[in-house]
């Protein structure tokens, strides 16, 4: 069985890939890069790599010995790192956001197209376990046809934007809170089966911060609404800034037959609605009303079964498990 080779630039945020795939059975990781070169030791220490797999120029990393490039970069640079890497026989994974403008986007379609070779964007939201368990719901027509769907990711990331001891900026401090629009889109999209055709959006201002109003980063709340392929509306809110403590991760959708959502308390495990025609139970006093339901991040099987001591794991694990 082929064990893939993968790479890994921009370590700050890649450091939990390198963890992941160091993990993996059918994974190795054989080449870093980033442009700490403190950073890079210290991962190359960790994880046993020759100091010839240790990279702080991304023309030698892409020319290593790799089947997979995984990019961890600030997205400023997704665009770039992205195309040369598949130009160079690399299949790509790129966290989100892929690209900030149309045309770079376009240019990564070419370059998949011309090369022949795979790239995924690494939205990791289309995977929480409650959101797969919907996507079979909705598949089998329990919602009936998607006509409506909403998002909110909201998340205060202050810190991240500025640092205000020194006045330092970090990089998301120019990017407006809408174009970090994955968490919200893709795993709508990925439900709906569909694709954006129209978009349009507002913003609130800046007056939570007006202070940083010429950093679009530093934006109240932006609104986003969508028509898509099959005729559906969709609406999304997001917002870097806005003090909503723990943040928010939210979903519904609204069928011909029926809706979903999960809860609005927090970003874990939360309990949300499910109310499907001809199937959910009216109230006691007959009433049509929703049924909680319970809408984990992950499968509760997996956890249980990574917790069972027959759980086959590597040997260093084992013994750590032992400790």
């Amino acid at each position: 069985m082929k064990t893939w080779k993968v790479g890994i630039v921009g370590l700050r945020r890649g450091r939990g890939f390198v963890s992941v795939f160091a993990a993996h059975p059918r994974v190795e990781v054989t080449a870093l890069c980033d442009v700490n070169p403190d950073t890079l030791a210290d991962l190359g220490e960790a994880f046993s790599l020759p100091d010839s797999a240790l990279h702080t120029d991304y023309d030698d990393f892409v020319a290593a010995d790799t089947d997979i490039v995984i990019i961890a970069t600030p997205i400023r640079f997704h665009a770039a790192q992205t195309i040369q890497a598949l130009q160079a026989g690399k299949d790509v994974l790129c966290e989100q956001t892929a690209a900030y403008t149309v045309e770079d986007c376009e240019r990564i379609v070419e370059a998949v197209k011309q090369t022949g070779r795979t790239y995924m964007m690494a939205e990791n939201y289309c995977y929480f376990h409650y959101i797969r368990r919907w996507r079979e719901m909705i598949g089998q027509g329990k919602l009936g046809p998607i006509f409506y769907a909403e998002a909110e990711y909201v998340h205060e990331i202050e810190h991240l934007l500025v640092d205000e001891e020194t006045g330092e900026y970090y990089w998301r401090h120019e990017r407006p809170p809408i174009w970090y629009c994955a968490h919200c889109l893709g795993p709508l999209l990925t439900l709906m089966d569909d694709r954006i055709v129209a978009a349009s959006g507002s913003s609130a201002g800046f007056h939570k911060r007006p202070e940083y109003s010429d950093h679009l980063g530093f934006l109240d709340m932006e609104v986003g609404l969508f028509r898509t392929q099959k005729d559906a509306l969709i609406k999304i809110a997001r917002s870097q800034v806005a003090p909503r403590y723990p943040h928010l991760v939210y979903y519904s959708l609204y069928g011909t037959r029926g809706y979903v959502e999960n809860g609005r308390d927090g970003t874990g495990d939360t309990e949300g609605y499910l109310w499907i025609e001809g199937e959910t139970p009216d109230d006691e006093n007959g009433h049509r009303r929703a049924e909680t339901l319970h809408c984990p991040i992950i499968d509760p099987d997996a956890l249980r079964v990574l917790h069972d001591p027959r759980f086959p794991r590597r040997p260093g694990e084992q013994r750590q498990a032992a400790d």
